[in-house]
């Protein structure tokens, strides 16, 4: 399996740059994949540097890449100072995170990402988590299904639909994905049913890898194991997620609070680098259709005596 086959970067250019990568330096690569940032890097990289990489999906492992100078954690991201720490790599000169789901995982029919298929209504980049999309449809409360929906898939159904749910589950359990569909007939038109399926399978696959909760974790340990001048560069996929990096790029906590010193200078550990998000070229989107909601933000470690 090639990177190719299991997933094409977004902004890959963009994001390298962003990384602005020291010959020497050290760097972790977030979101292994299909190993495609990974070899890049590398690529930039002199026998002295190195590359950490973390994926908790066992298909990506069989992606890794055969170099001395890189070592790849078969673990999710929010461990990425324990595993750092644990190598001796902190601090590291950049971190890259590309937060999409893989080409491979939403092909895949029993990974049961897409909606496009029918399958098992499973949704786990951690194959070894017990709690599936299976699991929350049959077990949440009706009220914790509407706030999920409604805050994940911004979803103005919300109550409704989470209404539906546990109707049909009175019936049996919901365990396919054709029968979740056929249970979602009928709250919006047909000119808008794949938008609206998009949005309750985001909801459903937020809440099952616990992605806001993960994210909010990189971004926090990101202060403590970047050097000085060291680069954030991350890659959204959705609203919520470029919400959340913007606001910690710019006042250094998710809920875009901001916070001053005595002197009214503004407390944040990263500098944002680019203003507004770097998005895909027309040309780029054409070549990976995929790719049209990526945006990129670049972030670097301020100096102690700056923070």
């Amino acid at each position: 399996m090639n990177e190719r086959e299991y997933h094409r970067p977004a902004l890959l250019e963009e994001s390298l740059e962003g990384l602005s990568i020291k010959a020497e330096g050290k760097y972790v690569d977030a979101t292994f994949g299909g190993g495609g940032h990974s070899r890049e890097i590398l690529k930039r990289l002199s026998d002295h540097g190195k590359l950490f990489a973390f994926d908790q999906d066992p298909d990506a492992l069989k992606n890794k890449i055969d170099d001395p100078r890189f070592t790849l954690i078969d673990q999710n991201f929010a461990y990425l100072k324990n595993f750092l720490r644990l190598h001796g790599m902190i601090p590291v000169d950049g971190i890259l995170a590309d937060l999409g789901v893989s080409f491979h995982q939403f092909d895949e029919a029993e990974r049961g990402f897409s909606f496009r298929f029918d399958g098992p209504l499973d949704m786990r980049m951690d194959q070894k988590r017990p709690q599936t999309a299976a699991h929350i449809l049959n077990v949440y409360a009706e009220e914790d299904l509407a706030l999920l929906l409604k805050n994940y898939g911004e979803l103005r159904q919300a109550k409704a639909i989470a209404r539906k749910i546990v109707e049909k589950r009175a019936e049996g359990e919901i365990k396919q994905i054709a029968e979740f569909k056929e249970l979602l007939q009928g709250f919006v038109p047909e000119r808008h049913q794949h938008t609206f399926m998009a949005q309750v399978f985001q909801a459903l696959r937020i809440e099952v890898n616990q992605e806001m909760e993960v994210l909010e974790s990189l971004l926090e340990q990101s202060k403590e194991v970047l050097a000085e001048g060291g680069r954030l560069v991350v890659i959204t996929y959705h609203s919520l997620e470029d919400r959340m990096v913007k606001n910690f790029f710019r006042t250094g906590n998710i809920q875009g609070k901001q916070e001053k010193d005595f002197y009214g200078n503004l407390i944040r550990p990263l500098e944002p680098i680019n203003r507004k998000p770097i998005i895909p070229s027309k040309e780029e989107i054409a070549a990976n259709n995929r790719s049209r909601s990526a945006k990129l933000r670049i972030a670097e470690k301020l100096a102690l005596e700056n923070e």
